[in-house]
């Protein structure tokens, strides 16, 4: 006797898939612990506030310049490329937060970072 693997089996794969996209769907809707609003300083000491949002922009105001970039979270640091030889990272240590500074990939600073929002 053969099995029967017409609707029951159909509807079987359909809800697996269904449940896998679900689960998918929800991983990507979980928030970053970095999204959100920054105190940080730039690499003169400067007051620096950065945005961070779920889409994956990133917005600066430093002393009236505004900035804007794009972010990604990697190897549990939030990556700021600001569109020019600038990048910024925020790590996360224990409970606390620093910011470090690259231009053209060279370390220039590391300074603490304020998540406010």
């Amino acid at each position: 006797m053969k099995p029967n693997h017409g609707l029951g089996g159909i509807a079987g794969t359909l809800a697996a898939a269904v449940f896998a996209l679900g689960v998918t769907s929800f991983a990507s809707l979980a928030a970053s612990q970095f999204e959100g609003a920054w105190k940080l300083t730039d690499t003169k000491g400067n007051p620096f506030e950065v945005t961070l949002s779920a889409d994956g922009s990133a917005k600066g105001d430093r002393g009236g310049e505004k900035l804007s970039g794009k972010w990604k979270e990697q190897n549990g640091s939030a990556v700021i490329d600001w569109g020019d030889t600038w990048t910024t990272e925020i790590n996360k240590r224990g409970d606390a937060y620093s910011k470090k500074a690259f231009e053209n990939g060279k370390l220039m600073g590391v300074s603490a970072a304020q998540k406010v929002k």
